[in-house]
């Protein structure tokens, strides 16, 4: 996901699971503090829902949709931290491990993806 697309396109965008279920819309995008890529959205999952924070690396950006490859139950039940707020190393280790990924730091050394943690760009909910 991280090839080309710029992550202020992804705001606003609707977000579908593995089945092709509508999961919500993007209201922030968050960039490693280490690259300046974009690793996590945050996810409006519903009216009256939370965001909840989706991997944008395996994710995909198809036809103006994002679409993750992991059923809405999964999304749903990620680790709440709140939007609008730096993600720590610690908090992105977990939403890793929630979504069955593994954290590697550039020297291999398996931590947080970058040592910073993840900023987020503004988007709909700040």
């Amino acid at each position: 996901m991280h090839t080309g697309t710029d992550p202020r396109s992804l705001i606003g965008r609707k977000a579908f699971d593995s089945d092709g279920t509508k999961i919500g819309t993007v209201d922030e995008v968050y960039l490693d503090d280490a690259t300046g890529l974009p690793e996590w959205a945050a996810v409006r999952t519903g009216l009256f829902g939370r965001d909840a924070f989706v991997p944008l690396e395996p994710s995909e950006f198809v036809d103006g949709t994002l679409h993750v490859p992991y059923r809405r139950s999964l999304i749903r039940s990620a680790p709440d931290f709140g939007v609008g707020r730096h993600l720590s190393p610690e908090q992105e280790i977990q939403l890793y491990h929630h979504y069955g990924l593994e954290a590697e730091l550039p020297d291999g050394d398996e931590e947080a993806p970058g040592r910073e943690g993840s900023g987020r760009i503004a988007g709909s909910g700040a």
